[in-house]
């Protein structure tokens, strides 16, 4: 047992030895050895371009602009309702169909069928329009989808 506790000190001692400096020329010379025996590494495919780099910010903008001309459908709907087919053949021209929306109540706007804000009707230059009033966030689409 004694001799137990003398080499855990003796341990305990030469540690205490190791200063910051033999630390240092350890890593230089395990550096030194990776680089004598370290291979060419491979390069990466080039099939994805860098986000990284000085020219990132150049290039994220280039690449936005690449799908900023592509169409997407706005609708914007007034309400809903459901009806038989009987009924549905029954309607002509005067008849009301009767949604769920109430009256002053905002009118969805949607994107490709996303739900993407809120909004109230305009009428600018004989054409109806609408003026966002809500815009649905990104985490608040998230929720709606999750239900």
């Amino acid at each position: 047992m004694a001799d137990e506790m003398e080499n855990i000190e003796n341990a305990a001692g030469a540690e205490e030895q190791i200063s910051e400096d033999d630390w240092a020329a350890a890593m230089a010379e395990q550096a030194t050895t990776d680089a004598e025996v370290a291979q060419p590494a491979a390069q990466p495919a080039d099939i994805f371009p860098s986000f990284g780099g000085p020219s990132a910010a150049g290039g994220v903008m280039n690449e936005l602009d690449m799908i900023l001309d592509i169409p997407v459908q706005i609708t914007v709907e007034l309400g809903r309702t459901k009806i038989t087919i009987k009924n549905l053949l029954q309607l002509a021209h005067g008849s009301v169909v009767e949604l769920d929306a109430m009256a002053g109540e905002p009118m969805d706007v949607l994107v490709n069928g996303t739900l993407i804000a809120q909004g109230e009707v305009v009428v600018v230059n004989d054409k109806f329009g609408i003026r966002l009033t809500d815009i649905i966030t990104p985490s608040e689409r998230m929720r709606k989808i999750n239900r």
